[in-house]
């Protein structure tokens, strides 16, 4: 063994699952009824929204940085300040992308390992409180 490391993004199966786990995650935007409130701050079409996430989770997992080349520095909570993100939509998006996950990604320890930064993340995501 040579000690070399590879990414999560190789690790997880490269273009292929990052591919499958962004189309899967907007399926299921798209069609769970408990993920309404998620879908509806979203364009009808979703395929730029999935194209996006795509080119985001491959440099984001140790790929291509092909979002930093399409877009400059991804400054996610400054490109999703417009959409009202509050908890619903927040924990719906993550009940999307674990059930994505889970789907796409075969290793549970490859899922665990990108699962907690992307918690971390969709909860900075959010910008608004519930109202009372």
């Amino acid at each position: 063994m040579s000690g070399e490391t590879i990414t999560l993004y190789e690790a997880i199966g490269a273009d292929e699952t990052v591919r499958a786990l962004a189309r899967r995650f907007y399926e299921l935007m798209d069609t769970l009824p408990e993920a309404a409130r998620c879908r509806a701050i979203h364009p009808a079409d979703l395929s730029r929204s999935e194209d996006k996430l795509y080119d985001y989770l491959t440099g984001y997992l140790g790929g291509p940085p092909v979002y930093v080349e399409k877009y400059g520095h991804p400054r996610l909570r400054a490109r999703h300040f417009a959409a009202p993100i509050g908890v619903a939509e927040r924990d719906e998006w993550l009940l999307c992308f674990r059930r994505a996950m889970d789907e796409t990604i075969e290793n549970p320890k490859l899922r665990e390992i990108i699962w907690a930064p992307v918690e971390r993340l969709a909860h900075h995501m959010q910008n608004r409180e519930e109202e009372a």
